[in-house]
């Protein structure tokens, strides 16, 4: 196994999580860097690069790399896309507390015709990017709910509840049972007992319907328990997280978890 250099601190735990995984990768193909840019087509500086947190790999590199042992490379998407927000968060923040430059000639001074038309290409600009993140997520968020259709009916089909799971004619035709009970002061819901596994937007599963059955005990409904973090799961993250004086970002993690098996609904 590789040794591998100690990552930057200031890198985000979403970077950091997929930087780790893509090392594990690599270390279970027992490929050298020479050899990981032949089966890439990145070159071997490149992946130094992105294997010690200098530079972010680019999508089509993360696909490359998740497909060398033949695995599905979905979930490694999505946890590239929240590293790659995070990144991009991260690099607007070192811009914005970078000294600026006086010694540099003064911008002229523009008409009002010129100030308009700035504005307005800047808006239009912003516009566009706008959407096509919005259709990008939806996509993405349909694509991660058509490929768990299958896993959900299997993972349905494996939990032991008191009523049998609800199947209807929608995108996802699962909804989970909550079997609450407290063992040892903690609460379960029976369907996963993961503490510390991060779970954030478009993922799903029973690690993410266990969370939602808690969020409901907690007194912030989610709405359906169907296995799927989205929007309404989100907002129901965050509030509990406010409620409890955490950090509120809508993920949750391990504070989030220890809130929720202990939480004391409001």
């Amino acid at each position: 196994m590789s040794r591998w250099k100690e990552l930057p601190a200031e890198l985000h735990p979403h970077v950091l999580r997929l930087i780790v995984r893509l090392r594990r990768l690599k270390d279970h193909s027992e490929l050298s860097t020479r050899q990981l840019a032949m089966k890439t087509g990145y070159s071997a500086k490149s992946w130094q690069r992105y294997l010690n947190g200098r530079s972010l790999p680019p999508r089509e590199a993360v696909e490359a790399m998740a497909r060398l042992d033949g695995g599905d490379p979905a979930r490694l998407l999505v946890m590239h896309e929240i590293a790659a927000q995070r990144w991009a968060e991260g690099k607007a923040v070192t811009t914005a507390d970078t000294p600026e430059d006086f010694s540099a000639t003064p911008e002229p001074t523009l008409t009002k015709q010129q100030l308009y038309g700035r504005h307005l290409r800047a808006a239009v600009t912003a516009g566009a990017v706008v959407t096509a993140l919005s259709v990008s997520a939806a996509l993405l968020l349909a694509m991660r709910l058509t490929e768990a259709r299958t896993q959900l009916a299997h993972d349905r089909s494996n939990v032991v509840a008191t009523a049998p799971a609800t199947v209807s004619e929608s995108l996802v035709p699962v909804i989970y049972t909550c079997r609450l009970e407290q063992r040892d002061g903690r609460w379960h819901a029976n369907l996963s007992r993961v503490t510390d596994v991060l779970l954030s937007n478009t993922q799903v599963g029973l690690e993410v319907a266990e969370a939602q059955c808690l969020l409901r005990r907690a007194g912030t409904a989610p709405g359906e328990i169907d296995g799927v973090f989205g929007p309404k799961t989100r907002r129901a993250v965050e509030l509990m997280q406010k409620q409890n004086g955490l950090i509120v970002n809508g993920v949750i993690d391990p504070p989030t978890w220890q809130a929720l098996r202990e939480a004391t609904p409001k």
